[in-house]
């Protein structure tokens, strides 16, 4: 049984705050189906979240089969089901890879044939099984909806709340997704809350609960509803509550409760109540109405009772599917490391299907070094020449010392901008890996994670994936340039350093990316980021000192440029450079520690963000 004792949640901390939940006091039985109605912006969304542990109550607490959940803490992951409004599907992924791979992740202990004989079951049970190779992108609206419950399901789980899953439908796919969640609330003894605007299918819910502002206006069979209001038509609801206050509506069903059943079965103290003062609402009504409202009643306490009869009966002869979980059974999550490897398997199918993404990571991956070349064409002579390659002639190699000599400097410039140049493409390209990766999905995730996901193995699977992405970048980046260019030091640390330099934009953005609330602002930001590293590293201007002591521990394309040129140390590419910069040049063990630093500060910064919820 579910059931919410005075429960109230405050917007803010201040006293003059207002009250999104006042004084809700309601319970609901084992195979029960309620409507949550209500003008917008009354509590209903946010009822679901206080429920679902979401939202912590202000005053008042939440029990769950006589546990209150305040003191003991929320529902385990495979008790509760949350549909939210918006999609919680990949696009790319099949109906059944979408089930599957929720399954994986949330129910831990099953075979391979196990995990296909749930899957048949749930997807035939939300009417998908027809369709099950077809990609979430191509799905109609009512197909969404049934996935997301069929999402849910996987768990089987005891409570099942949905938040507006009829919204923007139309009448046939709303009929199939109310009879389909009437259904559910059928089997295993769950209950199904659902929030909706519409009031086409009372009949089939087993109670109406409706809020007005924040507080219970009534909450009863659907049957007594229109009666209770003193409306005929459903359009008459609405505009009958904006004629009294909520506190007037709450005080009114507060006083006349007893006389309706409320979803809860009624014991001995308040069936005398209830017929007694059935008559007695505060809308008024005709004798007609109160003496069919009486009979009403009367039919339901008796078929309660007959109910609970026949339902302990049942209980003990009907068997359960080998699939399906006792009440009792606790369904183990996965291990963090199983979780892991199921999300890094699922990212790189969405990667492959992604042809767009792929593209771009292709034009990226070629282009880029070309890039660096094309702007070392006209100073590649120069820089053959610095590299040691001489005349047979003597008197020809003297005059290209001097020739040397006299471009060491614009040489040295060239050289730099060659290696900033390196750097600075291969930190766009850590923000194009990781800039959106979570702020992209973000609401999946935060589903994925309410139902038992680790946060932990969520970023480890994206730091996996985006790794593989930096090494192959910055490895090619490296091995290409050094061919063309030819320039010298140690060509497996000056790769050790574009590789970091890479690695460490993209954990930055990766943790930026978990903080910002869309894909576009992190985007942004990440652009900015990038853009700042130019200027602030001193490449190309110096910073007064006092500015760069501050700045540059943060500057990761300082780290990889400094790094990068004292690999060439004992070369004159190392002079050539050092003419040209007044900016100090660290040493190359340093510079690979501050960009490992960085990469480790950008993991941290993306598990903070995504263990935090951002649910919307």
């Amino acid at each position: 049984m579910l059931e919410l004792q005075q429960v109230s949640l405050q917007l803010g901390q201040d006293p003059e705050d207002p009250l999104l939940l006042t004084d809700v006091s309601i319970r609901f039985p084992k195979k029960h189906f309620t409507a949550v109605i209500g003008p917008s912006g009354c509590g209903k969304s946010t009822l679901l979240k206080v429920i679902a542990g979401l939202r912590e109550p202000t005053l008042g607490h939440v029990e769950w089969n006589g546990r209150n959940l305040s003191e003991d803490g929320d529902m385990d992951p495979h008790e509760i089901g949350y549909v939210p409004q918006f999609s919680i599907a990949y696009d790319l992924l099949t109906v059944w890879e979408s089930v599957e791979s929720a399954l994986r992740l949330r129910v831990a202990g099953m075979d391979a044939d196990e995990r296909e004989k749930r899957l048949d079951r749930i997807l035939g049970e939300v009417g998908l099984d027809e369709i099950t190779d077809r990609e979430v992108r191509v799905l109609s609206g009512g197909q969404k909806r049934r996935l997301a419950m069929a999402l849910e399901m996987v768990s089987s789980p005891h409570l099942l709340l949905c938040d507006e899953v009829t919204s923007g439908l139309d009448p046939k796919a709303e009929d199939e997704i109310v009879k389909l969640m009437h259904q559910l609330s059928r089997s295993d003894d769950r209950i199904v809350l659902s929030v909706t605007h519409s009031l086409r299918h009372l009949a089939l819910y087993d109670s109406i609960l409706v809020l007005y502002r924040g507080q219970v206006a009534y909450h009863g069979a659907s049957e007594f509803l229109y009666h209770y209001f003193g409306v005929e038509q459903p359009e008459d609801l609405f505009p009958r509550l904006a004629q009294r206050q909520p506190e007037d509506w709450h005080r009114s069903w507060q006083k006349h409760r007893a006389a309706y059943v409320t979803g809860s079965r009624p014991d001995a103290a308040t069936d005398t109540a209830a017929l007694e003062t059935v008559t007695d609402r505060s809308t008024g009504g005709d004798d007609d109405d109160s003496d069919a409202a009486r009979k009403r009643v009367e039919e339901l306490l008796k078929k309660v009772q007959d109910d609970d009869a026949d339902g302990a009966e049942k209980k003990s002869k009907s068997p359960k599917t080998d699939d399906a979980p006792d009440d009792d059974e606790h369904e183990d999550t996965p291990s963090v490391l199983t979780q892991f490897g199921v999300l890094l398997a699922r990212r790189w199918k969405i990667f492959f299907r992604d042809r767009g993404g792929l593209w771009l990571q292709f034009a990226l991956l070629v282009g880029f070094p070309i890039l660096v070349v094309i702007f070392a064409l006209d100073g590649l002579p120069q820089i053959k020449n610095l590299n040691g390659v001489v005349s047979a002639n003597f008197l020809e190699q003297m005059k290209n010392e001097i020739v040397q000599s006299q471009e060491l400097i614009k040489t040295g410039g060239l050289v730099s901008g060659l290696i900033m140049f390196q750097v600075v493409l291969l930190a766009l390209m850590g923000s194009n890996n990781a800039a959106r990766e979570i702020a992209g999905e973000r609401l999946i995730f935060e589903k994925e994670k309410f139902a038992g996901v680790s946060p932990a193995a969520y970023v480890a699977s994206k730091a996996a994936f985006l790794g593989v992405l930096v090494l192959v970048q910055s490895v090619w980046m490296g091995v290409f340039v050094h061919v063309i260019v030819q320039f010298q030091g140690d060509l497996a640390t000056q790769i050790l350093l574009l590789t970091l330099v890479n690695a460490s934009l993209t954990s930055i953005c990766l943790g930026l990316s978990s903080l910002m609330k869309t894909a576009e602002q992190a985007s942004l930001v990440s652009v900015y980021l990038v853009g700042f590293q130019l200027p602030l590293s001193g490449a190309v201007l110096a910073l007064p000192k006092v500015l760069s002591t501050i700045t540059q521990p943060f500057i990761a394309s300082y780290w990889g440029w400094s790094g990068f040129i004292q690999t060439m140390h004992e070369t004159r590419f190392y002079e050539a450079v050092k003419k040209v910069t007044q900016t100090e040049i660290s040493n190359a063990p340093l510079c690979i520690w501050w960009l490992a630093c960085h990469v480790v500060l950008g993991l941290i910064i993306a598990y903070t963000g995504c263990k935090n919820s951002r649910w919307e």
